[in-house]
């Protein structure tokens, strides 16, 4: 398990450092000041869009890992009748990369999650070769969570811990960023981000048994497809924006 305490690690060049996670944009509209306002931003961030990366993160360990889903985490309905993908055709790959971008309309926030994958991929394919990673590497860009499930899944995670290790990398993003930006406290927003953490379990949890479910039936579009229109909207502010210290 030591090797995914590397992928939650923030010193792991994954190229997280360079985005904000939507902090920046915020922070330049006055719309988040001080460690509370982070807390709400980070809580509404979780339950909003947290759902979705969890879930692809998840989906993506299973695909690149069969059969690591363990029965409880398939819904009743829901059963692994169709099997799992072979992870050794880049084509299995696509459907996957296409339901994420189908979930996320801001074209803003796609190119950040391509760019985040791009570079968490030219560092699990030397910390983690595995021919589901060598998979991705086949395709032209490939969204940051199915980049992180499957190094987890590499890493020797399963689905659970995948959903949670992306609900990690949401919010530890997003809090550092904060800290950069407005000088705050880090002792504070450590806080923040252990109390955000703990409401955000029942969430990486729940995505966790959806990316499972959409494994078992073969069915992408089966994943969660919740999300923020504020958080679409400032992300194209941001990349509009002519100086801004974080790409997104």
């Amino acid at each position: 398990m030591l090797p995914l305490f590397l992928l939650a690690d923030s010193r792991l060049p994954s190229g997280g450092h360079g985005h904000s996670g939507g902090v920046e944009a915020l922070v330049d509209r006055g719309l988040v000041r001080t460690a509370e306002d982070l807390a709400l931003f980070l809580e509404g961030r979780v339950r909003t869009g947290g759902r979705v990366v969890a879930a692809a993160a998840a989906a993506a360990c299973a695909v690149a890992a069969p059969p690591r889903c363990p029965e409880s985490h398939f819904q009743d309905t829901t059963r692994p009748e169709r099997g799992f993908q072979d992870t050794g055709d880049d084509a299995g790959w696509a459907p996957w990369d296409a339901a994420v971008s189908a979930r996320t309309p801001s074209a803003a926030l796609r190119a950040a999650s391509r760019a985040q994958g791009a570079a968490l991929l030219r560092t699990v394919s030397l910390a983690f070769p595995t021919p589901a990673v060598a998979a991705l590497r086949a395709l032209p860009r490939v969204h940051h969570p199915l980049v992180l499930g499957a190094a987890a899944a590499a890493a020797g995670a399963d689905p659970a811990q995948a959903a949670a290790l992306a609900v990690h990398h949401l919010v530890g993003g997003a809090a550092t960023a904060a800290v950069r930006l407005l000088g705050l406290d880090p002792l504070r927003v450590t806080a923040v981000t252990a109390a955000v953490a703990r409401s955000a379990e029942p969430v990486a949890a729940d995505a966790a048994t959806l990316g499972c479910a959409a494994v078992a039936a073969g069915d992408p579009a089966l994943l969660p497809t919740e999300g923020s229109a504020l958080t679409d909207v400032l992300a194209e502010l941001h990349r509009a924006s002519e100086a801004t210290l974080f790409a997104s």
